[in-house]
């Protein structure tokens, strides 16, 4: 039985929808002797290269179209610049190529003042994972992500490295307690958390987003699916730190990774869709389709995405919040950093807006958290305030092998001798989140040392993610 292949899966490739769709989707329904994977291939290599398949027996009419498509020109159509400023690039030898080439046309956008790709950058939509891009009064929703004011936080307990291996089941218990995965997940009734981000007047009087309470409410303190995780680990610094008057030592930490869940989710889509509605770019930029910022649609985004922002912080607050009252303990440390967000910004003596879409803010003494993998290392860093990398770090180790193909390669009993190996229990979590799916955090951050400084490492001990694997909501 053939497997089959729709409308979906040619999207992710990055077909136009429309007539595009229809006719490779005419094309796949008869297979030409190709199978599931080797005919996406073949519809990839045409999307790449339409003019070297115009004579081709199979794919001809899909080029044609294609060629077609790139060369519409509506009477609002916006011209790239064809000759854009270079951007800067750290650990470049590690960067797949489609990553490069979405950095490549985010800096012929004629908004954009200047760009800069981090060392665990991979192809996402629109800007990559790992680009950042400032620009002119312009805000670009694919800029900032889907999961708007994704974040870190990170709190470090007054409770030793010892205590936690004494009391391995009762941290595994709290973990289990105070936390909600899964992508739709929220809380009912007597389970709901109230916080002042609640009370906020646009959920009453923003023409958008006063429909999405509900939603907001029930899924606060939530972590939803995707790469999200709540974990303890071990923090350990190997010299004291002064400016959070930390000594010497190991630590009991808890580490969160989540953002604005259902909620940024919504407003992300349908702003995406008003932008690529009024910024009629060429084909091979639509997803960078931005909104002015002198225009009431560019700062109906720019509100509804700070309050994203907000919501997302509040939800890591109400589960650090929990689990400290849980286990009775005194933090000595909080720190915590957004990562696909948009920020005004002064660079080379001028506003711009900056889109850090997986990027960590790195300016001269900013504090952040840059985790690796279930089972490799965490890094606590203080930035450097590069000026090259717009201010800004990588926000993890980047994928090394896309959800499916990890799911694909990588065996379950593989995945539990990694994690065996280092010592980690996992609770949830599925294949296309194994360690392998992942690169090597520590030449992740060998290519950023100019950019960071590291403080402290976190060890993971104990982690949780979504039971099905499954993606944000």
């Amino acid at each position: 039985m053939k497997t089959p292949i729709n409308g979906n899966d040619l999207m992710e490739l990055g077909l136009p929808q429309g007539q595009i769709i229809g006719i490779a989707l005419k094309i796949n329904s008869k297979r030409h002797g190709f199978n599931r994977e080797q005919m996406l291939a073949q519809f990839k290599l045409v999307l790449e290269t339409p003019e070297n398949y115009i004579d081709d027996a199979i794919f001809s009419k899909l080029a044609v179209a294609l060629i077609e498509k790139a060369n519409e020109k509506p009477e609002d159509f916006i011209l790239l610049n064809l000759n854009p400023n270079a951007f800067a690039a750290y650990g470049l030898d590690h960067i797949e190529e489609g990553a490069r080439k979405q950095m490549e046309v985010a800096m012929q956008l004629p908004v954009t003042v200047a760009g800069a790709l981090m060392p665990d950058a991979h192809q996402g939509y629109g800007l990559p994972i790992g680009g950042v891009l400032a620009t002119k009064n312009a805000i670009i929703p694919y800029g900032v992500g889907v999961d708007i004011g994704c974040r870190m936080a990170l709190s470090v307990y007054d409770i030793p490295e010892s205590f936690y291996y004494e009391n391995e089941d009762k941290f595994k218990r709290e973990l289990i307690a105070h936390t909600k995965f899964g992508a739709g997940h929220g809380f009912q009734g007597q389970y709901k958390s109230d916080h002042s981000v609640l009370e906020s007047p646009l959920f009453t009087e923003h023409s958008f987003i006063k429909n999405l309470k509900d939603k907001a409410w029930s899924q606060l303190g939530s972590s939803g699916g995707g790469n999200h995780f709540v974990e303890f680990g071990i923090m350990e610094f190997a010299e004291a730190d002064e400016v959070l008057n930390i000594p010497k030592g190991k630590y009991v930490a808890l580490l969160t990774h989540s953002g604005s869940r259902g909620f940024g989710a919504t407003v992300a889509g349908h702003y995406t869709k008003i932008a690529k509605d009024v910024c009629k770019l060429p084909e091979v930029a639509r997803n960078l389709a931005y909104l002015d910022m002198t225009t009431d649609l560019g700062q109906e985004y720019w509100i509804a995405m700070n309050l994203a922002g907000d919501y997302a912080s509040a939800c890591h607050e109400v589960i650090h919040t929990k689990m400290q009252r849980a286990l009775g303990a005194t933090v000595l440390a909080k720190v915590e950093n957004h990562h696909n967000f948009a920020w005004k910004e002064i660079w080379n003596n001028e506003e711009v807006i900056v889109h850090r879409k997986g990027a960590t803010p790195a300016g001269k003494g900013v504090m952040g958290i840059i985790p690796g993998s279930m089972t490799a290392p965490g890094f606590l860093v203080r930035g450097k305030g590069e000026e090259n990398a717009i201010n800004s770090a990588s926000h993890g180790a980047g994928r090394q092998m896309s959800r499916t193909q990890a799911e694909k390669n990588i065996s379950k009993t593989e995945m539990q001798a990694v994690l065996k190996d280092h010592g980690v229990i996992l609770i949830g979590a599925g294949l296309d989140e194994a360690p392998m799916a992942y690169k090597d955090i520590n030449q992740v951050m060998a290519a950023q040392q100019e950019l960071v400084d590291v403080v402290a490492k976190f060890t993971p001990k104990l982690v949780r993610m979504a039971d099905d694997g499954s993606r944000e909501d």
